[in-house]
C-alpha cells in the first residue's frame, strides 16, 4: 500500500506542476506602470544621497501605478540610470498590482518583497506567497519576470529542508469556468416521432 500511495502522490505533483505550467502566468502586469512614479508613505525616513539609498520606516505604503506595497520597512536605492531596486521587509510585506487588460490583481506577500525596477522583476523571499483570482501558490522563493511572463516558485533549501511540509511549494489552482463562446454545442436531438 506505500508504493501505491507513493506512486498517487508524486502522480498529484507531476499534475500540479503541469497545471501550474500551463496556467495562464500571474506575472502579466500592468505594463504603464513602469512609467509611473513611485509614492512613498511613512512614519520616517532617512536619505544618504551620496550613496542614493532611501529608508522608509514605519506603516510605509508605496504606490507606482497600480502596484501598491505595504511593509513595515522599504529600502529604496537607486541607480545612476535612474532606476530603483526597492527591498520592502515587514511580517509580512504584502503587494498588489493590475494585471494587463483585465480586472484581475495579483496579491502577494512575503517577509522580504524586493521590486527591480530595471530588470522588471519581483522576487518574494521567505513564507512567500501569490495570489491571483482564487489560485494560490506558495513557497520560500517566488520570482516572476513581468517582461517575459514567467514565474518560479522554489521550496526551502538546506539541511533538513526537504522534510518539512512548509519547505516544499504548495499551489491550489481552481477549476475555471468555460468561457461560453469557445464551447460547442452538442448535436440537438433528434424529434420524436409521433
Amino acid at each position: 500500500m506505500s508504493n501505491r500511495r507513493h506512486f498517487l502522490e508524486r502522480a498529484i505533483a507531476a499534475a500540479l506542476a503541469a497545471a501550474i505550467l500551463l496556467a495562464p502566468s500571474p506575472a502579466l502586469a500592468e505594463k504603464a506602470d513602469k512609467e509611473k512614479p513611485t509614492n512613498i508613505e511613512a512614519n520616517r525616513m532617512n536619505s544618504d544621497d551620496a550613496r542614493r539609498i532611501t529608508i522608509f520606516e514605519g506603516n510605509v505604503i508605496l504606490t507606482k501605478g497600480t502596484i501598491l506595497v505595504r511593509a513595515d520597512r522599504i529600502l529604496v536605492r537607486q541607480d545612476a540610470e535612474g532606476f530603483q531596486l526597492t527591498t520592502a521587509t515587514g511580517a509580512p510585506a504584502r503587494f498588489r498590482q493590475k494585471r494587463e487588460a483585465s480586472d484581475e490583481w495579483i496579491e502577494g506577500e512575503a517577509l522580504r518583497i524586493e521590486l527591480d525596477d530595471k530588470n522588471e522583476k519581483i522576487e518574494l523571499h521567505q513564507r512567500a506567497r501569490i495570489l491571483r483570482d482564487q489560485d494560490e501558490v506558495r513557497g520560500e522563493l517566488i520570482s516572476f519576470d513581468t517582461r517575459s511572463e514567467f514565474f518560479s516558485v522554489t521550496g526551502a533549501k538546506g539541511p533538513g529542508a526537504g522534510t518539512s511540509p512548509d519547505a516544499r511549494v504548495r499551489a491550489v489552482i481552481q477549476p475555471k469556468a468555460q468561457d461560453p463562446a469557445t464551447v460547442k454545442s452538442a448535436p440537438a436531438a433528434p424529434a420524436a416521432k409521433r
